[in-house]
């Protein structure tokens, strides 16, 4: 098993107030970053801020401060957003730090002096919002005649000297990439998009801009500044050093999994792979795009004003109810819509009615009728070991659904076996055997406890201040708690705490 893992979000673009998109590809990525050190593996997990670019520098103008005091101000809150969601990331890089400026003037020159980079002149269709140029067969006609950006985005007709990286050369080339490794785009809807993309034929990709000053200058020539999507996509490699690459932090490359939004995949799956193959160096394993979220069934918008704020759902409903909503409501790589009711409804329901309340149930009753000590184990029936041998299948079924992005299938995995313990605790009624067969009581008890120690392990990515109070009330140490712990059982008789409930139902009156 490989012992490094290195996994990414997007940098985000600091145009704008972190919303709940963020949010999402934060929390799915830390989830298995997380998972990945529950494994053993060391993991390197990377996030940060994209903060060139005309739209920024536009932006900037428009609050009346320099770019560089804007970036600073917007890359904050998305730090902060980071750390308020228990994001574990070992790096937060910013796409203004010299070092990466320094990373990205070298694959230029790498690049250019392989011959892929020439100068010429731009001429065409440019959308500002999307930071990208379009052909006029991409571009959409509306009604009264005006084009726009398949993305809906304005464009306007540009014609500048820019340099051209030579993109129409690697079309045979990407295209054997991806039959040769067909896990490299996901979900397959996506692939599909993007190979057809490419087999409609590649133009050369402009790279440079002289517009505007806000960018990285390109080496031996101040007067152009990188184009944004060069720049940014370098910040995978320039936080492990490149061009330094017998640096420790190289052991991570080539990165397992870019994490992205479905609207940045093309230029994850197409234009990054081209430039690290122009550069001589490995390209990424995967690249997955998950979906977009509206909001009670319409696309999020300032202007409506039904932007989700994640920081303030965490104040209202907490931090883990939170994590566990965005990851169970909807399969991942698809769309999904949120709504208030669902989340309180999944808290309510899954959260508290199932998990929480079987964990109450199970060591309110150890506590109680076992002087509160974990029972021993004792003589199993069919039963028993019909359920402990379905629960001790979650950490494979996890780790196979998670080398996949399905966590939404890694939850279910989960919540079919803390559904099954609701209804094995509600049959064997502890509470009776107590006083018909005391010794049958503490074989089920611990087979429960058992039960929700792997539960609570394997959720310690999803919700991880949660379970680290149930794997404490459980008698887990801090020291026990990765995967390979659950081989080795528990002494019997350890003192357990006493229980207290970690799922508490909402209600709005509460709010």
């Amino acid at each position: 098993m490989k012992s490094h893992y290195m996994i990414t979000t997007p940098i985000y673009y600091v145009n704008g107030a972190p919303h709940v998109g963020h949010a999402y590809t934060s929390i799915a990525a830390d989830v298995m970053a997380r998972f990945n050190r529950l494994d053993g593996k060391k993991v390197f997990f990377l996030t940060g801020t994209d903060e060139h670019g005309q739209k920024v520098e536009q932006a900037a103008q428009n609050q009346g401060s320099s770019p560089q005091d804007f970036v600073d101000e917007v890359s904050a809150k998305f730090r902060g957003m980071a750390d308020r969601l228990n994001i574990s990331y070992d790096r937060f890089i910013r796409t203004t730090e010299q070092r990466h400026k320094e990373s990205c003037q070298a694959l230029w020159k790498k690049i250019a002096d392989a011959g892929h980079i020439y100068l010429g002149a731009y001429e065409g269709w440019y959308s500002l919002r999307d930071e990208c140029y379009f052909g006029e067969d991409e571009l959409i006609t509306k009604p009264d005649g005006t084009k726009v950006a398949p993305s809906g985005a304005e464009v306007k007709w540009l014609k500048e000297p820019s340099y051209f990286f030579k993109l129409s050369e690697w079309q045979d080339r990407l295209l054997e990439f991806y039959e040769l490794h067909p896990n490299f785009i996901g979900p397959e809807s996506r692939k599909n998009e993007i190979m057809n993309f490419v087999k409609s034929g590649l133009r050369d990709l402009s790279i440079s801009r002289t517009s505007f000053k806000w960018g990285i200058p390109v080496p031996g020539d101040s007067d152009h500044v990188m184009y944004v999507w060069f720049d940014a996509l370098v910040n995978y490699i320039s936080a492990l050093g490149y061009p330094d690459t017998t640096n420790e932090l190289w052991n991570f490359w080539p990165v397992d999994l870019h994490l992205v939004g479905k609207e940045i995949a093309r230029f994850h799956a197409l234009y990054w792979p081209a430039f690290l193959m122009a550069a001589g160096i490995e390209v990424p394993k995967r690249i997955y795009s998950h979906g977009w979220w509206t909001v009670e069934g319409e696309k999020m918008s300032k202007s409506v004003g039904n932007v989700i704020e994640p920081l303030k759902l965490v104040d209202e409903f907490g931090l883990d109810p939170v994590r566990f909503f965005l990851l169970r409501e909807v399969p991942f790589g698809g769309d999904g819509d949120f709504s208030r009711q669902a989340l309180i409804n999944r808290m309510n329901n899954e959260l508290a009615n199932d998990l929480g309340n079987l964990a109450q149930r199970t060591l309110t009753q150890v506590y109680r009728n076992c002087d509160g000590k974990l029972p021993q184990q004792g003589t199993v029936t069919s039963e028993d070991t019909e359920l402990l041998a379905k629960a001790k299948l979650l950490p494979i079924l996890l780790r196979e659904q998670l080398e996949r992005q399905a966590l939404h299938e890694a939850l279910e995995e989960v919540w079919k076996i803390i559904r099954a313990g609701n209804a094995y605790i509600d049959y064997q009624a502890p509470w009776k055997l107590r006083k018909t067969d005391p010794e049958r009581m503490a074989v089920v008890l611990r087979v429960l406890t058992d039960i929700l120690r792997i539960v609570a392990t394997v959720l310690q990515p999803f919700m991880p201040d949660s379970m680290d109070k149930l794997l404490t009330q459980l008698g887990v140490e801090v020291s026990e708690r990765q995967l390979v712990d659950l081989e080795k059982d528990l002494p019997g008789g350890r003192s357990l705490p006493e229980p207290k409930g970690i799922f508490p139902r909402f209600t709005e009156t509460e709010a």
